[in-house]
């Protein structure tokens, strides 16, 4: 079954409406995040169908947004889009080295 975008149209369209009803100080105007959640699915589409035969899950996400496609028994995956302030998906950043003064 090929995953597309539009398949995922009233997901999209609840964590939009969410997003404007809800959620603040992010660094997305809710203008933005339209573009960034069709984004971030198209990555998660192709995690999912390009993921190792063990794995269940696609999952792509920025700063701010995840989302997570996860095998179902039925032909369609599930679909989870988060707004959060930590993801533990997220790379931890390297440490700054701090500058020795001389």
């Amino acid at each position: 079954m090929a995953l597309h975008v539009d398949q995922f149209e009233p997901e999209m369209r609840e964590a939009l409406q969410a997003f404007d009803k809800y959620v603040v100080c992010l660094e997305k105007a809710p203008v933005d995040c339209e573009k960034v959640v069709e984004r971030l699915m198209k990555k998660a589409i192709a995690a999912f169908e390009n993921r190792a035969p063990n794995l269940r899950h696609g999952i792509a996400l920025d700063t701010q947004i995840t989302i997570i496609l996860s095998q179902s028994e039925a032909g369609r995956p599930l679909c989870g889009i988060y707004f959060n302030l930590h993801s533990p998906y997220r790379k931890a950043a390297e440490p700054k080295q701090a500058e020795v003064s001389k």
